[in-house]
């Protein structure tokens, strides 16, 4: 009895798992990183201007039977960029760096067309560097993790989406200015505008 009843809720999971909606595409779009470099320890930096950034990469998107959501995971490349400038030189220069942004979203299909969504993003930086020649040997905290909430509509194959990201903590980040170890914090609080594609 118990091998019938086991092989009768395997069937019904396999059902439910076979029925679920599946649909992956890719995606690309632009980001506004604000408030991003706040110094630790001394103040390294007088100000920060935040500049736009882009984004790219692919998605998948699982319907969850029944219930009426969807679970929504992405593997995206970014890209990120800051004008600061540098007390001790009074020099201007940008702060660029690259991640790998992986979110987990949970969703909902509103009015047919619509969705809203909020869920993880697990980051990881791949490179950070000054373009001033005296900071050397920037050292990047590498895995951080953050939250996206937003929404967005689909209209056929294409879609657009306005989503908030705030990070959970900041990124500590490490520079060589001569001898000297200095630290900064970069966080990662952002905008990000995306349009897609249904495969």
């Amino acid at each position: 009895m118990k091998k019938i009843i086991l092989v009768m809720c395997l069937a019904f999971a396999f059902s439910q798992t076979s029925n679920a909606q599946i649909a992956f595409g890719v995606k690309a779009g632009v980001n506004y990183n604000s408030n991003s470099i706040k110094a630790v320890g001394t103040d390294l930096f007088e100000g920060a201007e935040s500049k736009t950034g882009y984004h790219a990469g692919i998605w998948l998107r699982f319907k969850i039977p029944v219930v009426g959501l969807y679970i929504r995971p992405e593997l995206v490349y970014t890209n990120l960029e800051n004008d600061v400038k540098y007390k001790s030189t009074g020099n201007t220069s940008s702060y660029n760096f690259q991640k790998i942004d992986i979110p987990v979203l949970l969703g909902k299909k509103i009015f047919g067309v619509g969705n809203i969504f909020i869920g993880p993003s697990f980051q990881y930086i791949l490179d950070s560097d000054f373009s001033f020649d005296d900071i050397k040997d920037v050292d990047t905290k590498g895995f951080t993790v953050g939250l996206q909430f937003g929404g967005g509509v689909e209209i056929g194959k294409f879609g657009i989406d306005v989503r908030w990201e705030r990070a959970f903590s900041g990124i500590e980040s490490t520079f060589l200015s001569g001898t000297v170890p200095q630290t900064f914090d970069t966080r990662v609080n952002q905008i990000i505008i995306g349009v897609s594609l249904k495969l």
